[in-house]
């Protein structure tokens, strides 16, 4: 099978037809072996009805329904395990995402063998102050921290070689930085594409502000796991071993000066240096303790499930 189109969505209803006929047009006009699955990722309107009335009239459309809105990560990660295509397309159900840039994201992929291939909305229609000049600042906080050299991470119009999809681990809120888990994973021939932007047609954003702020968080929590996710010894146990050399060291001092050298002064009790001493050498503790904490639970860490699945079309 030459593609598979994954579209996960959230109350899309008014732009689902559309998408549909405009995907399956493309998939025609360029004779592509296909399936189209949509993830619902708990939408209370008739979104599911649709994908439903789809499937039963192509049996390359396939669904999963979730039980409730698990969040956009989810929804890649169910639609990445049932992906079957050679390269695998992503893309948003609000028609923003031009599916006319599908065979151009697969030359890439196919022809010249990129692992991976980013779209980048270099023209957009958001609000400037409201979306384009955080999602600058985004981008290269992304860049500088990763070293994947990506201008729109944040695009949701990707394209991946099957073996991408079925070796990165998406959970939480990671989608955006699918590019930076691939190249953690071994995968290092990450390409971009300008593709076109088109202004929102129906219905209102599902994102706001503070998926900014989520983003910066998820950057910090993604340069930490691409250092230490493995051995989070490493880290905590250098700087708490750090912390409690410090401390033990000046309070060896504060012993030897109160025992050999100011004997009739003050109490050691009396010095701030005490005080900074313990304070080092607890913290230090704590700090080693994390660590062997951590390398505990990554050792006994159980997969469990992050999203539950209601219904599931042609598959």
């Amino acid at each position: 099978m030459n593609l598979s189109i994954l579209i996960p969505l959230l109350n899309e209803e008014e732009s689902l037809k559309e998408l549909y006929s405009w995907i399956i047009k493309v998939m025609q006009s360029n004779n592509y072996s296909y399936e189209i699955i949509f993830v619902d990722d708990g939408s209370t309107d008739d979104s599911w009805n649709i994908i439903e009335s789809f499937s039963n009239e192509n049996p390359n459309v396939k669904g999963i329904r979730f039980m409730k809105n698990f969040g956009k990560s989810q929804a890649l990660h169910a639609g990445f395990a049932k992906a079957q295509g050679d390269v695998i397309i992503t893309m948003d159900a609000d028609l923003q995402d031009s599916p006319d840039e599908i065979p151009g994201l697969y030359d890439m992929i196919i022809n010249e063998k990129y692992d991976l291939v980013s779209g980048w909305k270099k023209k957009r229609y958001d609000s400037v102050v409201a979306k384009n000049l955080p999602s600058k600042l985004f981008n290269w906080a992304a860049r500088k921290t990763s070293g994947v050299e990506l201008n729109d991470f944040n695009c949701g119009l990707k394209a991946y070689k099957n073996t991408v999809v079925k070796n990165v681990e998406v959970s939480g809120e990671m989608h955006r930085y699918i590019p930076v888990l691939a190249k953690n994973a071994g995968f290092n021939k990450i390409g971009e594409k300008v593709v076109i932007h088109q202004a929102r047609k129906y219905g209102e954003t599902k994102f706001g502000m503070d998926r900014f702020i989520n983003g910066f968080l998820d950057l910090i929590t993604i340069w930490f796991l691409s250092r230490f996710g493995k051995r989070p010894m490493h880290l905590f146990g250098l700087l708490g071993s750090v912390m409690f050399i410090i401390g033990f060291l000046l309070a060896f001092y504060l012993g030897i000066d109160k025992l050999l050298i100011h004997k009739t002064s003050r109490l050691i009790t009396e010095r701030p240096h005490f005080y900074l001493s313990i304070t080092s050498m607890i913290i230090g503790t704590q700090l080693f303790l994390a660590g062997f904490l951590g390398e505990i639970i990554l050792r006994t860490k159980s997969n469990e499930g992050r999203y539950k699945i209601a219904r599931e079309v042609n598959f």
